[in-house]
């Protein structure tokens, strides 16, 4: 196993030091005793004062907060992306948990600020921002603060939920990633017990006796810990549901949809149109799979299996690396040189090491530094795309940065728009560059795999969030009803083609986002659909595509989704909108069944 390691530690790792140099540097140091004087001369200059302000001392106030936001972020961008490259070494995680403690200790006394701000009256605020266009740049981040307005509780409330949190939902995030990554799954043929990243990789594994002892693993240990996470779980929404009743927010995914600047009849029509479709694209999908494995109906551990054990699937890093640089740069230049700097100035973090997080994330850290990206590759076509999804954000946050450190913050529904793009990007460039008809139909199905992943499978999660939640609300709930409700949500999504072993029913319990976001899910399959729209018009040539796609991300979090997609003539409050999406996965299927 430590030879395993060795050779992945040969791929490129984090450079932190535009950051900080080290845990120990005198600029943290420097930059935290910066930051809690400007914390207290902010609250003494600004406390109870806001609706006094004229135009100008309004501007300068929110000059002075965005300034201490950029310093708290970067403290913490460099806290957790040490614990994220090694999250079992005790120094990172003290490190991170005594920043988060001192940080939220320190920014008790900003509670005040949104709060009084939403209480300048409507007018006023119109007043002050026509006469002065500087003010009026942050017209979104004002709309998107006042429609919190109904929802705030008093000052003291705030305070002491914002002061609680470490000890509260903070902490049991905390639990939950350590117990993860503390989780080892031994698997036959394994010389030594594994990490749940390389587990949940053998579910894609071509010899199907390794897929099925992978998913019994995975499940042993899951029904192991299964007290543990229905503990968390349970402790989690129930003190959401108590926040959600205090502040009065009609359901519990509300919260949700307030954050990411969309209507909640916007994401029940994009719910709605998936569940609607799930005949005739996963349960389509996975029949015709089926038939292509020669079997009566596929095991859950077939799920992703590859059609064929092709010896030349696998990608080294450079070859990844050309793949996708190449296809940005065939879009557009500008995107391709954008992407360039990831590689070479080490802002990915890509080896699969003992301890470090799983999955991939781009983290946009500050507007003056740059994105850091982290994955676990392994070669196959799935981890291309992946590091071409994570690139997608990365060339995302690095133009929306320019928006400076509040409104270069996109909601989550928009943030995965340049990502899936990316990945859309990359995958015509291999699949057009393909003839041997064996291959294409593999990279098709692998595709279509991973559209089903991100709108079906992550539909599929929101709509067991909601049944959970509101399960919740009526009381304590067991490990058995969640893991019916899981499985019940699952089979319905996956269709009557997969058989789900009881054992399944256990495997709600690995998915973060449940924990650390809640309702987080349904923002991939908008930004899938969205881009199925957006990558549509693109082969359709519509004149000045690249510029005014590039103009949409440059715009970070300053228009609402509806001004966005204007340019493109897209409507996501129109139900045609996400049949668009969703047919683009019905033609890729078409395509398949042709090649047969």
């Amino acid at each position: 196993m430590k030879e395993k390691y060795s050779k992945l530690n040969d791929l490129p790792s984090w450079d932190l030091s535009d950051l900080y140099v080290s845990p120990n540097s005198k600029k943290i140091s420097k930059d935290l005793n910066w930051l809690e004087k400007s914390i207290r001369s902010f609250k003494i200059k600004y406390e109870e004062k806001l609706k006094k302000l004229n135009h100008q001392e309004l501007l300068n106030c929110i000059f002075e907060h965005e300034a201490i936001e950029k310093k708290i972020a970067r403290i913490m961008s460099y806290a957790a992306l040490r614990y994220y490259q090694k999250t079992d070494e005790p120094s990172r995680v003290k490190f991170l948990a005594d920043c988060q403690e001192k940080l939220t200790a320190m920014t008790g006394d900003l509670v005040f600020f949104s709060l009084e701000f939403n209480r300048i009256s409507d007018s006023a605020l119109r007043k002050m921002m026509r006469n002065n266009q500087d003010l009026m740049r942050y017209k979104s981040a004002f709309r998107r603060m006042r429609a919190n307005k109904p929802h705030q509780l008093t000052d003291e409330l705030e305070k002491f939920i914002h002061e609680k949190s470490a000890v509260g939902t903070s902490a049991w995030n905390k639990l939950f990633d350590e117990t993860m990554v503390s989780l080892s799954f031994k698997v036959d043929g394994q010389a030594q017990p594994i990490q749940l990243e390389e587990a949940l990789n053998l579910l894609s594994d071509p010899d199907r006796k390794k897929r099925e002892l992978a998913a019994r693993s995975l499940a042993t240990v899951f029904k192991e810990k299964i007290s543990l996470f229905t503990r968390i779980t349970n402790t989690l929404t129930k003190e959401k549901s108590i926040e959600d009743k205090w502040r009065n927010f009609p359901t519990p995914q509300h919260a949700r949809h307030l954050s990411n600047d969309v209507e909640p009849e916007v994401v029940e029509a994009l719910r709605s149109a998936v569940v609607t479709s799930y005949p005739k694209i996963s349960h389509r999908y996975y029949k015709l799979k089926a038939k292509w494995m020669g079997l009566e109906k596929l095991e859950i551990w077939d799920r992703n299996a590859p059609l064929y054990l092709d010896g030349d699937s696998n990608y080294t890093w450079e070859e990844s690396k050309s793949i996708i640089l190449n296809a940005f740069g065939k879009f557009d230049k500008r995107m391709k040189s954008l992407a360039e700097p990831f590689f070479d100035k080490s802002w990915i973090d890509a080896g699969l090491k003992k301890g470090k997080a799983p999955g991939a994330f781009s983290h946009p850290t500050v507007s003056d530094v740059h994105p850091y990206i982290l994955v676990n590759f392994l070669g196959k076509q799935r981890d291309v795309m992946t590091l071409a999804h994570e690139l997608g954000h990365g060339i995302h946050q690095s133009l929306a940065s320019k928006q400076g450190e509040t409104l270069s913050q996109t909601p989550l529904t928009l943030a995965e728009t340049a990502s899936v793009f990316g990945e859309m990007l990359t995958f015509r460039s291999l699949l057009d560059n393909e003839n041997n008809l064996k291959r294409k139909k593999v990279m098709l199905a692998g595709k279509v795999e991973d559209m089903l992943n991100t709108v079906v499978r992550q539909i599929a999660f929101y709509q067991f969030e909601l049944q959970v939640h509101n399960a919740r609300r009526m009381g304590e709930i067991s490990a058995e009803q969640i893991c019916k409700i899981w499985m019940d949500v699952q089979q319905n999504s996956l269709g009557p083609s997969i058989r789900l072993h009881e054992e399944y029913k256990y495997f709600w319990t690995y998915i973060p986002h449940f924990i650390h976001s809640p309702f987080y899910v349904y923002a991939y399959a908008f930004g899938d659909c969205l881009v199925n729209s957006l990558y549509s018009i693109y082969e359709n040539g519509w004149e000045g595509f690249e510029n005014l796609y590039l103009n949409m991300l440059r715009a970070g979090g300053t228009l609402h989704h509806k001004k966005l997609l204007a340019p493109f003539d897209l409507d996501a409050s129109d139900p045609e909108f996400w049949s668009k999406g969703l047919n683009v996965i019905v033609r890729f299927i078409d395509e398949l069944e042709k090649l047969e």
